[in-house]
Protein backbone atom coordinates (compact mmCIF):
# COMPACT_ATOMS: atom_id res chain seq x y z
CA UNK A 1 0.00 0.00 0.00
CA UNK A 2 1.10 3.15 -1.11
CA UNK A 3 2.20 5.68 1.65
CA UNK A 4 0.50 8.89 0.88
CA UNK A 5 1.11 12.49 2.60
CA UNK A 6 1.96 16.33 1.27
CA UNK A 7 4.97 18.06 1.08
CA UNK A 8 5.87 21.51 2.57
CA UNK A 9 6.66 23.69 0.01
CA UNK A 10 10.35 26.18 0.60
CA UNK A 11 8.18 28.62 0.51
CA UNK A 12 6.02 28.13 3.46
CA UNK A 13 6.65 30.11 6.72
CA UNK A 14 8.21 27.92 9.40
CA UNK A 15 6.06 28.35 11.59
CA UNK A 16 3.24 26.77 9.92
CA UNK A 17 5.13 22.92 9.80
CA UNK A 18 4.07 22.15 13.31
CA UNK A 19 0.27 23.04 12.91
CA UNK A 20 0.22 21.05 9.02
CA UNK A 21 2.15 17.88 10.94
CA UNK A 22 -0.39 18.28 13.33
CA UNK A 23 -3.43 18.28 11.07
CA UNK A 24 -2.29 15.35 8.16
CA UNK A 25 -1.42 13.30 11.31
CA UNK A 26 -5.10 13.35 12.66
CA UNK A 27 -6.81 13.73 9.22
CA UNK A 28 -5.65 10.19 8.24
CA UNK A 29 -2.36 10.86 5.99
CA UNK A 30 0.58 8.95 5.96
CA UNK A 31 3.24 11.33 5.87
CA UNK A 32 4.93 14.90 5.71
CA UNK A 33 7.65 16.00 2.82
CA UNK A 34 9.96 18.46 4.24
CA UNK A 35 11.57 20.29 0.92
CA UNK A 36 14.95 21.43 1.62
CA UNK A 37 16.53 23.85 -1.07
CA UNK A 38 19.23 26.58 0.22
CA UNK A 39 18.59 30.20 1.58
CA UNK A 40 15.49 29.18 2.20
CA UNK A 41 14.41 27.11 5.44
CA UNK A 42 16.75 24.40 7.26
CA UNK A 43 15.15 20.46 6.72
CA UNK A 44 16.44 18.51 10.06
CA UNK A 45 15.04 22.01 12.01
CA UNK A 46 11.69 21.68 10.09
CA UNK A 47 11.70 17.81 10.32
CA UNK A 48 12.34 17.64 14.30
CA UNK A 49 9.40 20.37 15.00
CA UNK A 50 7.29 17.98 12.77
CA UNK A 51 8.52 14.51 14.21
CA UNK A 52 8.19 16.04 17.87
CA UNK A 53 4.49 17.28 17.71
CA UNK A 54 3.22 13.99 15.77
CA UNK A 55 3.24 10.08 17.19
CA UNK A 56 2.22 8.11 14.17
CA UNK A 57 3.16 10.52 10.73
CA UNK A 58 6.60 9.59 8.93
CA UNK A 59 8.39 12.66 8.38
CA UNK A 60 11.23 12.81 5.17
CA UNK A 61 13.42 14.80 3.99
CA UNK A 62 13.86 15.68 0.37
CA UNK A 63 16.40 16.32 0.08
CA UNK A 64 19.82 17.69 1.95
CA UNK A 65 22.40 18.69 -0.71
CA UNK A 66 25.25 16.49 -0.33
CA UNK A 67 28.36 18.70 0.12
CA UNK A 68 26.51 21.79 2.17
CA UNK A 69 27.23 19.50 5.19
CA UNK A 70 30.09 17.52 5.56
CA UNK A 71 29.58 13.51 5.43
CA UNK A 72 29.65 13.52 9.39
CA UNK A 73 27.64 16.59 10.61
CA UNK A 74 25.36 14.84 7.78
CA UNK A 75 25.20 11.62 9.75
CA UNK A 76 24.68 12.86 12.84
CA UNK A 77 21.49 15.00 11.89
CA UNK A 78 20.24 11.60 10.37
CA UNK A 79 21.20 9.74 13.94
CA UNK A 80 19.29 12.47 15.92
CA UNK A 81 16.76 12.40 13.95
CA UNK A 82 15.71 8.74 14.15
CA UNK A 83 16.45 8.89 17.57
CA UNK A 84 13.45 11.98 18.11
CA UNK A 85 11.31 9.02 16.52
CA UNK A 86 12.23 5.70 15.46
CA UNK A 87 10.87 4.17 12.48
CA UNK A 88 9.69 7.81 11.35
CA UNK A 89 12.26 9.44 9.68
CA UNK A 90 12.90 8.91 5.53
CA UNK A 91 16.34 11.18 5.22
CA UNK A 92 17.33 12.39 1.08
CA UNK A 93 20.36 13.29 -0.09
CA UNK A 94 21.19 14.54 -3.64
CA UNK A 95 23.69 16.34 -5.43
CA UNK A 96 21.67 19.86 -4.81
CA UNK A 97 21.47 22.76 -7.25
CA UNK A 98 25.21 23.07 -8.80
CA UNK A 99 24.53 27.05 -8.84
CA UNK A 100 24.12 27.19 -5.14
CA UNK A 101 26.73 25.23 -4.28
CA UNK A 102 28.99 27.31 -6.20
CA UNK A 103 27.74 30.53 -4.27
CA UNK A 104 28.42 28.48 -0.99
CA UNK A 105 32.19 27.74 -2.17
CA UNK A 106 31.70 23.94 -1.89
CA UNK A 107 30.90 23.51 -5.55
CA UNK A 108 32.47 19.63 -6.38
CA UNK A 109 34.23 18.86 -9.75
CA UNK A 110 32.08 16.10 -9.86
CA UNK A 111 29.15 16.49 -8.48
CA UNK A 112 28.63 12.04 -9.02
CA UNK A 113 32.16 11.41 -7.35
CA UNK A 114 30.54 13.59 -4.17
CA UNK A 115 27.20 12.19 -3.59
CA UNK A 116 28.70 8.75 -4.20
CA UNK A 117 31.78 9.39 -1.36
CA UNK A 118 29.18 10.97 0.75
CA UNK A 119 25.89 8.30 0.74
CA UNK A 120 28.32 5.30 1.35
CA UNK A 121 30.22 7.16 3.96
CA UNK A 122 26.71 8.63 5.74
CA UNK A 123 25.33 4.80 5.39
CA UNK A 124 28.85 3.43 7.09
CA UNK A 125 27.95 5.80 10.01
CA UNK A 126 24.44 4.92 10.43
CA UNK A 127 25.61 1.58 10.86
CA UNK A 128 27.54 2.66 13.90
CA UNK A 129 31.26 2.14 11.79
CA UNK A 130 34.30 3.49 12.33
CA UNK A 131 35.21 5.52 9.41
CA UNK A 132 38.26 6.63 7.36
CA UNK A 133 38.54 7.50 4.30
CA UNK A 134 40.37 9.98 2.27
CA UNK A 135 38.30 10.30 -0.93
CA UNK A 136 37.96 13.39 -3.57
CA UNK A 137 35.06 15.01 -1.80
CA UNK A 138 34.90 12.96 1.89
CA UNK A 139 37.71 13.26 4.29
CA UNK A 140 37.59 11.13 7.47
CA UNK A 141 39.73 9.73 10.42
CA UNK A 142 38.14 7.64 12.76
CA UNK A 143 35.07 8.91 12.82
CA UNK A 144 32.14 7.00 14.86
CA UNK A 145 29.27 8.41 15.71
CA UNK A 146 27.92 7.73 19.49
CA UNK A 147 24.40 6.82 19.30
CA UNK A 148 23.95 5.43 15.53
CA UNK A 149 20.59 4.62 14.86
CA UNK A 150 19.03 1.10 16.41
CA UNK A 151 16.95 1.42 13.24
CA UNK A 152 18.79 2.12 10.33
CA UNK A 153 16.63 3.91 7.81
CA UNK A 154 17.06 3.71 4.03
CA UNK A 155 18.83 6.54 2.57
CA UNK A 156 17.12 7.79 -0.58
CA UNK A 157 18.76 9.93 -3.12
CA UNK A 158 17.06 12.74 -4.58
CA UNK A 159 18.51 12.40 -8.64
CA UNK A 160 17.18 12.31 -11.95
CA UNK A 161 19.97 11.53 -14.95
CA UNK A 162 20.66 8.14 -15.90
CA UNK A 163 24.16 8.27 -14.24
CA UNK A 164 22.71 9.16 -10.72
CA UNK A 165 19.86 6.85 -10.90
CA UNK A 166 22.56 4.24 -11.90
CA UNK A 167 24.25 5.47 -8.70
CA UNK A 168 21.50 5.35 -6.46
CA UNK A 169 20.85 1.90 -7.45
CA UNK A 170 24.52 0.64 -6.53
CA UNK A 171 24.55 2.62 -3.31
CA UNK A 172 21.31 3.84 -1.98
CA UNK A 173 18.03 2.58 -0.18
CA UNK A 174 16.04 4.65 -2.88
CA UNK A 175 15.42 7.34 -4.55
CA UNK A 176 13.38 10.73 -4.57
CA UNK A 177 11.83 11.53 -7.57
CA UNK A 178 10.68 15.15 -8.02
CA UNK A 179 7.71 16.63 -9.48
CA UNK A 180 6.44 15.52 -12.25
CA UNK A 181 7.24 11.77 -11.51
CA UNK A 182 4.72 10.56 -13.95
CA UNK A 183 4.04 6.40 -13.54
CA UNK A 184 5.85 5.98 -16.54
CA UNK A 185 8.88 8.31 -15.60
CA UNK A 186 8.65 5.86 -12.04
CA UNK A 187 9.06 3.12 -14.45
CA UNK A 188 11.96 4.40 -16.31
CA UNK A 189 13.75 5.68 -13.58
CA UNK A 190 13.50 2.13 -11.32
CA UNK A 191 14.76 0.63 -14.57
CA UNK A 192 17.71 3.28 -14.89
CA UNK A 193 18.52 2.14 -10.90
CA UNK A 194 18.67 -1.32 -11.92
CA UNK A 195 15.28 -2.19 -10.10
CA UNK A 196 17.44 -3.71 -6.70
CA UNK A 197 15.12 -5.51 -4.70
CA UNK A 198 14.13 -3.50 -1.84
CA UNK A 199 14.36 -0.64 -3.67
CA UNK A 200 12.15 2.17 -1.90
CA UNK A 201 10.47 4.89 -4.53
CA UNK A 202 9.21 8.18 -3.21
CA UNK A 203 7.63 10.31 -5.75
CA UNK A 204 6.93 14.19 -4.98
CA UNK A 205 3.58 15.05 -7.50
CA UNK A 206 2.57 18.50 -8.11
CA UNK A 207 -1.22 18.27 -6.83
CA UNK A 208 -3.78 20.48 -7.94
CA UNK A 209 -7.67 20.09 -7.36
CA UNK A 210 -10.29 21.82 -8.25
CA UNK A 211 -14.45 20.92 -8.87
CA UNK A 212 -13.71 21.35 -12.44
CA UNK A 213 -11.10 20.24 -14.38
CA UNK A 214 -10.70 23.25 -16.91
CA UNK A 215 -9.84 25.27 -13.40
CA UNK A 216 -7.09 22.88 -12.88
CA UNK A 217 -5.45 22.39 -16.07
CA UNK A 218 -5.55 26.33 -16.38
CA UNK A 219 -3.60 26.64 -12.89
CA UNK A 220 -0.93 24.03 -13.75
CA UNK A 221 -0.36 24.98 -17.45
CA UNK A 222 2.05 27.83 -17.15
CA UNK A 223 3.78 25.67 -14.86
CA UNK A 224 4.16 22.98 -17.43
CA UNK A 225 5.16 25.10 -20.22
CA UNK A 226 8.05 25.87 -17.44
CA UNK A 227 9.23 22.48 -17.79
CA UNK A 228 8.90 21.73 -21.25
CA UNK A 229 10.90 24.86 -21.43
CA UNK A 230 13.93 23.97 -19.77
CA UNK A 231 13.88 20.31 -20.97
CA UNK A 232 12.70 18.42 -17.87
CA UNK A 233 14.64 15.41 -17.62
CA UNK A 234 11.17 13.39 -16.42
CA UNK A 235 8.86 14.54 -19.68
CA UNK A 236 10.40 12.00 -22.17
CA UNK A 237 9.80 9.29 -20.18
CA UNK A 238 6.01 10.11 -21.00
CA UNK A 239 3.96 8.37 -23.85
CA UNK A 240 3.01 11.63 -25.27
CA UNK A 241 5.96 13.62 -25.04
CA UNK A 242 6.47 14.34 -28.75
CA UNK A 243 2.80 15.47 -29.37
CA UNK A 244 2.98 17.55 -26.39
CA UNK A 245 6.07 19.27 -27.60
CA UNK A 246 3.92 19.41 -30.93
CA UNK A 247 0.90 20.97 -29.22
CA UNK A 248 3.08 23.45 -27.16
CA UNK A 249 5.11 24.91 -29.89
CA UNK A 250 2.32 25.68 -31.87
CA UNK A 251 -0.41 26.68 -29.42
CA UNK A 252 1.36 27.60 -26.41
CA UNK A 253 0.04 27.83 -23.38
CA UNK A 254 -3.58 27.50 -24.05
CA UNK A 255 -2.68 24.58 -26.28
CA UNK A 256 -1.66 22.85 -22.50
CA UNK A 257 -5.03 23.68 -21.37
CA UNK A 258 -7.26 21.56 -23.78
CA UNK A 259 -4.92 18.74 -23.45
CA UNK A 260 -6.65 15.07 -22.98
CA UNK A 261 -7.46 14.87 -19.77
CA UNK A 262 -5.31 11.32 -19.74
CA UNK A 263 -2.49 13.10 -20.09
CA UNK A 264 -2.98 15.74 -17.43
CA UNK A 265 -4.02 12.43 -15.21
CA UNK A 266 -0.30 10.80 -16.50
CA UNK A 267 1.29 13.88 -15.71
CA UNK A 268 0.49 14.50 -11.98
CA UNK A 269 -3.06 14.63 -9.60
CA UNK A 270 -4.89 17.48 -11.32
CA UNK A 271 -8.10 17.82 -12.06
CA UNK A 272 -10.92 16.56 -9.62
CA UNK A 273 -10.03 14.66 -7.21
CA UNK A 274 -11.34 11.58 -9.12
CA UNK A 275 -8.47 12.66 -11.50
CA UNK A 276 -6.06 12.83 -8.55
CA UNK A 277 -7.19 9.41 -7.18
CA UNK A 278 -6.60 7.87 -10.70
CA UNK A 279 -3.22 9.34 -10.62
CA UNK A 280 -2.42 7.83 -7.37
CA UNK A 281 -3.59 4.10 -8.35
CA UNK A 282 -1.39 4.25 -11.05
CA UNK A 283 1.95 5.47 -9.03
CA UNK A 284 1.14 2.19 -6.61
CA UNK A 285 0.80 0.25 -9.81
CA UNK A 286 4.02 1.33 -10.68
CA UNK A 287 5.63 0.78 -7.52
CA UNK A 288 5.77 3.80 -5.44
CA UNK A 289 6.20 3.21 -2.03
CA UNK A 290 5.43 6.91 -0.80
CA UNK A 291 3.95 9.89 -2.50
CA UNK A 292 4.43 13.72 -1.53
CA UNK A 293 1.38 15.45 -3.39
CA UNK A 294 3.31 18.97 -3.83
CA UNK A 295 1.02 22.11 -3.48
CA UNK A 296 0.84 25.20 -4.88
CA UNK A 297 3.88 26.88 -3.48
CA UNK A 298 1.90 29.98 -2.42
CA UNK A 299 0.13 29.73 1.17
CA UNK A 300 -2.91 31.34 0.06
CA UNK A 301 -3.17 28.64 -2.52
CA UNK A 302 -1.14 26.10 -1.37
CA UNK A 303 -2.01 25.53 2.10
CA UNK A 304 -6.08 24.86 1.32
CA UNK A 305 -5.36 21.59 -0.76
CA UNK A 306 -4.11 19.94 2.61
CA UNK A 307 -8.29 19.13 2.87
CA UNK A 308 -8.00 17.52 -0.18
CA UNK A 309 -4.90 15.41 0.68
CA UNK A 310 -6.75 13.93 3.39
CA UNK A 311 -9.86 13.08 1.55
CA UNK A 312 -7.00 11.29 -0.85
CA UNK A 313 -5.52 9.96 1.99
CA UNK A 314 -8.47 8.22 3.43
CA UNK A 315 -10.96 6.98 0.48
Amino acid sequence: MTSLGMCFPRTFPAALVTDVARRLESGGADSLWIVEDCFYTSGPALSAAALGVTERLTVGLGILPAVARTAALTAMEIATLCALAPGRFLPGIGHGVQEWMDQMGVRPKSPLTALEEVTVAVKRLLDGENVTTDGRTVHLRDVKLDAPPAEVPPLLLGVRGPKSLALAGRVAGGVVLAEPASPSYVRSAVEQAGSPDGFVVAAFSAFCVRSERKAAYEWTAPWLAGLIEERNPALPALPFYDDLLGRYDAQGVPGLVTMPPDWWTELGPIGTLDDAAAHLDALEAAGVDHVGLFPDPEVEHGLPQLDHVLTLATR
